[in-house]
This record gives C-alpha cells, sequence and structure tokens, in this order.
C-alpha cells in the first residue's frame, strides 16, 4: 500500500493505538516499504532458479559490451539531461542519493544516479545503457522490498522530479514521480480522490504499476483500475502513449497490474478521479484473549460487507512483549451508517471494542492519519524515518478454519519468545478486499488477483541497526510464521509485496496473465533491457538470476 500503513485508534489506556507502519515499528516510527523491486533465487544456483520453459535461448543481457563510460562519457549523459543531476560516486551527495527507503540495501553502489524530469531525459538513459551494456533500474519512491530499484554498478533512472499534477475533466494526470501524500494533498485540494495506499513517502508509479491496494479500495478499486491512459518510454528510447483503444492498448492493458520496473520508464499516469471531501474513519481495539472471536468474525464481515466500507484487521507484538488486535477502516457516508456496520461485528464478535473510534475527517486529514501523520502537516509526513524489514504476502480466497487462525494467533503470540534486533517487532495485517476490486475480471487488466476476501501482509522490522543474530532470529521468525499460515492460503502474492524467496512467483503474482505479460514484454523489450530477479521475461529467454548475472 503501497499501503501497508498506520492508522492511528486508541488503545484502553487512551493512547494512539499502532497501526500498520506504526504497528510494525514500535517506538513511534511511522512509514515504511510498500512497493515493487526483488532478486529472485539468491541462494539458488541458475538450474534450480529456471524453468525448464526459460532455457531455450542465450539472453542479450548475458552478452557483455567491453566499452565502459569514460569520465566524458558520464559528463555528456549529464549534460543531456534537463535537471543535469547526475549524482556519482565520489561526489558529497552521493551516499544520500543512493540511498533506498530500506537500508538492508545501504551496501548497493549505482554507478550513477540520474535525475528525470522529461520523457526526453528518460530516453538519454536508455541510449546510454543500451550503448555501454550497463544494468539499470527505475527507481520512483525506492520502497523495494528487496532492494531492486538500486543496482551495483548500474544506472538508477530517479523520476522524482517528475512530480506535476494536471487536472481535467474528472481526471487527474501525474508525474510518475510523485510520493503519495503530495498526491493526496493535490487532489484534496480540489475535492478528488485516487484510491491508493496509506505509506506517504511510496512513489506513485511503483504502487499504480503493481496494482495498489488501498484504504479505498473496496469503494473505488486499485490505483491500477483507475488509470486512464499512461506515458511510458520504452527500451528503444520511444515515447508511448497508452489507452485502452489505440495501438499500445497491450501495454496499458500490462501496466495495470504487470509491475513496477518491467516493460519501460513510466513517466505520467492520468487517472480517473472520484469526488470526496471527507470520510469516516474508524479504529476499534479489543484485548488479546478476543483475538480468535475477532478474527472470526471480521473475516466474515469486512469482505462482505457494504462496499462503501474498507476494513483491515492487524496482530501484532513487540518481541519480547504482549500482542496486541486491532481492526480499522473507512466509510463513505454518515457516521451512523458506519456505526451500523460496525454493529454488525460487534454482534459476531460477541463484545464491544474497548477502544472504540468512530470521526469523520477530510480526505486529506483521514489520509495523513492511515499514514501515521496525524499531528504532522504534509511536508514532514514525506520526511519518514528509514526502517528496515522484511515482509511476505498471500491472498485468502476461503474464510480460515480453526486450524488456520490458530497459526494465525500463535505466530504472534511466538513473538513474546524471540530475542530480536533492538526494537524488533512483528505483525500481520489483514486487508479486506471484495467490492469494487472484485467487481473487475480476472483478465481484464494484468491484475489477476479478483477473488480474494483479504490480502495478507507478513511483516517484522526492527528500529535500529540491531546484531546480526537479533535480525536472523526475526527472518526466522517471518519465515517460520509464513510457512504456518501459508497452507491455509490461496496460493497467490501480492506483487507490490515483492519476495524473493518465492520459487513459483510467476504464478503467485501473475497467474494466467504471464503468458500474454511474457508476450507483451516480447514485442516492447525482446532483449530484457529492464530486467531484475522476478522480472518479466519473453517467452524464449531466462529470468535474471544473480548467480548467473551479477548485473542481476
Amino acid at each position: 500500500m503501497e499501503q501497508n500503513t498506520p492508522t492511528g485508534n486508541q488503545d484502553r489506556g487512551g493512547q494512539p493505538l499502532r497501526s500498520r507502519r506504526t504497528i510494525l515499528f514500535a517506538a513511534g516510527v511511522a512509514g515504511a516499504a510498500a512497493v515493487t523491486d526483488v532478486c529472485l533465487g539468491r541462494g539458488a544456483t541458475p538450474a534450480q532458479a529456471l524453468s525448464a520453459t526459460h532455457q531455450r535461448a542465450t539472453p542479450a543481457w548475458l552478452t557483455r559490451l567491453s566499452s565502459t563510460p569514460t569520465n566524458a562519457d558520464w559528463n555528456a549523459l549529464k549534460g543531456k539531461l534537463s535537471t543535469h543531476k547526475l549524482v556519482r560516486p565520489g561526489q558529497s551527495d552521493y551516499n544520500a542519493a543512493r540511498e533506498l527507503f530500506d537500508p538492508r540495501f545501504d551496501s548497493l553502489r549505482p554507478s550513477g544516479i540520474a535525475y528525470c524530469k522529461r520523457p526526453s531525459d528518460v530516453a538519454a538513459c536508455v541510449s546510454f545503457v543500451t550503448r555501454f551494456g550497463l544494468p539499470v533500474r527505475v527507481r520512483s519512491g525506492g520502497h523495494s522490498y528487496e532492494g531492486w530499484s538500486s543496482v551495483n554498478n548500474g544506472l538508477i533512472v530517479d523520476v522524482s522530479d517528475m512530480n506535476s499534477l494536471h487536472f481535467g475533466n474528472g481526471t487527474v494526470t501525474a508525474g510518475s514521480g510523485i510520493d503519495l501524500i503530495n498526491f493526496y494533498a493535490g487532489l484534496a485540494a480540489r475535492g478528488k480522490a485516487v484510491p491508493g495506499g496509506s505509506c506517504p513517502t511510496v512513489g506513485l508509479a511503483g504502487l499504480a504499476l503493481g496494482g495498489g491496494v488501498g484504504v479505498l479500495g473496496r469503494q473505488f478499486g486499485l490505483t491500477s483500475d483507475a488509470i486512464e491512459s499512461l506515458q511510458i518510454v520504452t527500451a528503444d528510447g520511444s515515447t508511448l502513449s497508452c489507452n485502452s483503444t489505440n495501438a499500445h492498448s497491450d501495454l496499458y492493458w500490462a501496466s495495470r497490474g504487470g509491475g513496477g520496473g518491467n516493460f519501460g520508464v513510466a513517466t505520467s499516469f492520468t487517472f480517473r478521479t472520484h469526488d470526496l471531501r471527507s470520510l469516516v474513519v474508524f479504529f476499534l481495539g479489543w484485548p488479546w484473549i478476543d483475538a480468535g472471536r475477532v478474527v472470526n468474525a471480521w473475516q466474515s464481515w469486512a469482505p462482505h460487507a457494504n462496499p462503501n466500507l474498507w476494513s483491515n484487521l492487524h496482530l501484532f507484538a513487540n518481541t519480547g512483549g504482549p500482542p496486541e488486535v486491532s481492526v480499522g477502516g473507512t466509510f463513505i457516508g454518515s457516521i451512523d451508517g458506519a456505526n451500523r456496520l460496525i454493529g454488525q461485528l460487534y454482534d459476531k464478535v460477541g463484545v464491544k471494542a474497548p477502544s472504540h473510534s468512530v470521526k469523520v475527517h477530510s480526505y486529506l486529514s483521514a489520509m495523513l492519519l492511515e499514514a501515521g501523520c496525524e499531528t504532522k502537516t504534509v511536508h514532514a509526513c514525506n520526511m519518514a524515518t528509514r526502517v528496515p524489514s522484511f515482509a511476505k504476502s498471500d491472498f485468502f480466497t476461503k474464510p480460515l478454519n480453526s486450524a488456520g487462525i490458530s497459526a494465525l494467533l500463535r505466530g504472534i503470540e511466538r513473538l513474546a519468545t524471540v530475542r530480536g534486533a533492538a526494537g524488533g517487532n512483528g505483525s500481520i495485517a489483514l486487508d479486506a478486499m471484495g467490492g469494487a476490486v472484485n467487481r473487475v475480471h480476472p483478465q481484464a487488466t494484468a491484475f489477476v488477483h479478483r477473488n480474494a476476501l483479504f490480502l495478507a501482509q507478513y511483516i517484522t522490522g526492527w528500529t535500529s541497526p540491531g546484531s546480526a543474530a537479533g535480525i536472523a532470529n526475526q527472518r526466522r521468525w517471518i519465515n517460520s510464521y509464513y510457512n504456518a499460515v501459508h497452507p491455509h492460503a490461496s496460493g497467490q502474492a501480492y506483487q507490490n509485496y515483492i519476495d524473493a524467496s518465492l520459487a513459483n512467483w510467476r504464478v503467485a503474482y501473475y497467474g494466467i496473465n504471464y503468458t500474454r505479460l511474457s508476450e507483451i514484454k516480447a514485442k516492447y523489450d525482446p532483449h530484457q533491457l529492464f530486467r531484475f530477479p522476478q522480472g518479466i521475461t519473453p517467452p524464449t529467454q531466462v529470468a535474471c538470476v544473480a548467480d548467473a548475472a551479477p548485473d542481476c
């Protein structure tokens, strides 16, 4: 979300309940990685990591050009950028410029970071990396769960300067690099909304290209569902405008859920907007003894409720600490209408939440609240603390049975015995699907997950550098937790919560749509200029595997 972020209820002692982001990273740290890039089979050999159907031809990216760009070549590229912003090793701002959101990837050392403001800037970068055979990665917000918006010894195409907003008749055209909280602020000033996630510093491109699950999803659909058209620079340097009816309708289809970094560099999106000035936001908290009943009731309520309601459920604990359970959500309508729906949940649980907050907020206020920025300005919310984490995901198409609920609870309870990194914590966040999301056919867009009841995000983070042993313990915890709950899930996973350990990621992320995505890849990027370990590949080419290609 992309989403995966905080909400801000009150606990039994009157203190704010930590929501997805704040919950994940205790001690009041807000923000987090939500979207896009990563590396397949880090510990696997190429033979293990590649399926038989992807071994038929030697990919172009394995053939390296012998020339190496000189300082003069790099300076020539800088001169072609309208921003003239090209940061290279040795410059005073290099260390800051190469950082992604997650400090786990601070060891990555790209050869350059190019800040692009126009499509022509991107085209110049594409020409440069093609000429010299350099790896290239695209960076919007830099929130890749696996660090795949950067690469060693390559070029980062950073689109964060593409941050303009232009309003039309029921639409908004947004630069691909605008972050979510500024996107929402611009929309709110016009009384408009576009569905999206809640992590404030996530870049719009990564969110939209991979789907865009968020707090208005059941009401308005995914971020990708709202895309009317987009502009994208492809591997041959062309700047293409894509919509549902023009010559590039296939690329438009692929860009609505096909994942960031696969088909080119998106430079702008035109979204359909919705009139929205206010909405109800609610937060409910129960003691842990009621957690099983809350989970069982929530899963039979939230995915089937009035589509003007969206809700999530959080189970959380600090390592070595007691577990917590909370439910949050949004409702487009009146407080009385929201309370009637919440009353249906209470009837199912059998007991009201001791902590109960239901309030009307302006659209922007609600988005700040969901981002964990209730008391902050938009500018301050955009200065989120960088926090390390591990994450995984599952879609659920059937309700959890008693064994599944037990596994869900036991995993959080086990955190009491985990000796993790300083400030360590873990959680699972369940986001209700259904409503507008599930009204779309699975093959109408590249986003195939249209039959889920809810999406689960497993996450563990820590608030200080932490010891290697503590971090390893937290990774073992999340893997164990996932392995216990995953058998109750559908086998699908969210491409925006990209996960390097997924062996069957093509099916998990894209399902029946992968074949068509592969064919579109072959049409627009046959030589895999845009590649990463879980990148979509043409039908006759191998995937990018770190052990086989160091520039992965």
